[in-house]
């Protein structure tokens, strides 16, 4: 019998990436991962998985494989703003005025 972290020569299902909306107008937060052998099922066991309080109103599911993502450790480099650039933020700009609803 192979241990949980092997597949003893079958191929393992693939791994997705499960995001729920937990009410209509809110944005879909990542819930967590699980692995199933297609879309439907993905989102069936989300579903089961994820939601099991009636706390879903949508939930998705994307392959992990299809998802592309920063390296968290060059986040510096990643996200400063490039030198020269301030005019990129609102701390730039002074308040006129004249504009009373601002």
């Amino acid at each position: 019998m192979a241990s949980p972290g092997e597949s003893g020569g079958r191929e393992q299902w693939p791994l997705w990436e499960v995001f729920i909306r937990s009410a209509r107008g809110l944005s879909h937060v990542h819930a967590g991962s699980l692995h199933a052998p297609d879309a439907v099922m993905a989102v069936r066991n989300a579903r089961d998985v994820y939601t099991r309080r009636n706390e879903g109103v949508s939930v998705w599911v994307v392959p992990a494989a299809a998802i592309t993502a920063s390296d968290p450790d060059a986040r510096g480099a990643f996200f400063e703003s490039p030198q020269g650039k301030d005019y990129r933020h609102a701390t730039y700009y002074s308040e006129a005025d004249a504009v009373r609803h601002l």
